[in-house]
């Protein structure tokens, strides 16, 4: 028999999936080293475990005692897990900009969570790591991994995730691409990368807010570049004492919106719901295309899962509220712009004279062939009309539309972005057919697109 005596055993070994629509441009070959298939669905349940498991080896932390951490959640989900399996109570303190979604899934693994103030000061008593080092002193048999400042974060990178993307990428890696926020993973990749490679870029992903892109460039912790972000997961107001800058190549700063645009970009284009911080890397790669060839094999470590974030970025009115989605035209602005809505279509028994008529005296150059179920069963154009009846003169008020009809055209939401419509239409495809909320259907054409554009 194969199995796991337990969930932990479970954690690495996460697969390496090839990028294409959202890295068309990029000269390389863009991977991503998808970390959602942990069982706490981030890549940090490896340096919780190992943060967690050193502390054991050293003694402090002892049975039925108290995991204590400042989290923006997936470390959180990482030992509240290893806390479950391990028989240890867990304690975290969040801020109050990380997403709901977060707080409810550490609960629901049986996990106290304190939501504190993010706009203070890392020293101010009310930040979630000054109340999670005050708990650590109050509550007795209870360690506080600090994750920012506990090396095991770096080194469980270093043993796990370094080895993993050498080996997925049998030694070809020349580019690896890290958000960075406690600097575990990009220190702890990094190094292991650089030893087998020194040539291999390094190039950390930073957010508009964030000291470390201005810090690595002129050693100057600048207060005046902090400020609050939404971006969650990478930037930091502090230095964490796993960031190694001497390992990082170039820091690449990605702002909130375009961050989440790629994010939901990576979930309709590859079918990868992942986290913000992966909407920013990917992000970062496209602003940094330039930099990359043909002969270039790009990492980039994708952290967490989209189930985070389905209230926040992965909501329109959440996102519309904050100007993210104001210039992206939607189908359903298309159909307002029609000047007809009306739906003509013709049924697969009616004639081709009919079909005709009806594109003539409407003025229309396709239509859908519906049944007496209402279901679309084909098409029809006005070049395959006329091309049977110059080719059948005599002939066209016997034969019917099913005879000379097409594949139905597809048919789309309307809430899918403009862009993707590319994916749909071309030059055998001359429409879509768009369902609306309320469930009725819309045909939108070439002509619709570029009137509205």
């Amino acid at each position: 028999m194969r199995y796991f005596k337990n969930v932990l055993e479970t954690i690495g070994n996460t697969p390496m999936i090839q990028l294409h629509r959202v890295a068309a441009g990029i000269p390389a070959l863009v991977l991503g080293k998808v970390e959602t298939f942990n069982p706490g669905h981030s890549i940090k349940d490896r340096m919780a475990l190992k943060m967690l498991e050193d502390a054991e080896k050293r003694g402090d932390i002892q049975p039925g005692g108290t995991i204590i951490e400042c989290t923006s959640g997936n470390t959180g989900m990482g030992l509240a897990i290893a806390a479950v399996v391990k028989g240890y109570r867990s304690i975290f303190t969040t801020s109050d900009k990380q997403s709901k979604e977060k707080i409810d899934m550490l609960k629901a693994l049986g996990s106290e969570v304190i939501v504190c103030p993010t706009n203070v000061e890392p020293t101010d008593p009310r930040s979630y790591y000054s109340v999670a080092a005050r708990l650590n002193k109050e509550i007795p048999n209870s360690y506080w991994c600090n994750q920012y400042d506990n090396l095991s974060n770096r080194v469980a990178h270093y043993e796990s995730t370094g080895p993993e993307i050498w080996e997925q990428t049998g030694g070809k890696i020349t580019h690896l691409v890290v958000g960075v926020g406690t600097g575990g993973t990009i220190s702890g990749v990094a190094k292991y990368l650089k030893e087998k490679n020194p040539n291999v870029k390094i190039w950390g992903i930073d957010t508009y807010g964030s000291v470390f892109k201005k810090y690595k460039e002129t050693g100057i912790f600048d207060n005046n570049e902090i400020y609050p972000y939404i971006t969650e997961g990478i930037g930091e107001d502090i230095l964490p004492k796993n960031v190694d800058f001497s390992l990082i190549d170039h820091f690449e700063k990605v702002s909130d919106k375009d961050g989440a645009v790629m994010a939901r970009r990576l979930a309709r284009e590859e079918g990868l719901l992942l986290g913000y911080s992966a909407g920013s890397a990917m992000a970062g790669v496209v602003q940094m295309k330039a930099e990359l060839t043909e002969k270039d094999v790009v990492v980039i470590i994708f952290h967490d899962h989209g189930s985070r974030y389905i209230g926040k970025i992965y909501n329109d009115d959440w996102m519309r509220e904050r100007g993210f989605l104001e210039d992206e035209l939607k189908v359903r602005d298309l159909i307002s712009k029609k000047s007809s809505k009306q739906f003509f279509s013709v049924k697969p028994e009616d004639t081709v004279r009919r079909a005709f008529k009806m594109m003539k005296d409407r003025d229309i150059s396709q239509m859908p062939v519906v049944n007496e179920a209402g279901e679309m069963v084909g098409s029809i154009t006005e070049n395959a009309v006329l091309t049977y009846l110059l080719e059948n003169p005599m002939q066209h008020t016997e034969h019917k539309v099913s005879e000379i009809m097409n594949a139905p055209f597809p048919t789309v939401q309307d809430d899918l972005p403009c862009r993707q419509l590319n994916r749909y239409i071309s030059k055998k495809i001359p429409a879509v057919v768009a369902k609306d909320r309320s469930g009725t259907l819309h045909i939108l054409t070439k002509y619709d697109i570029i009137q509205a554009v």
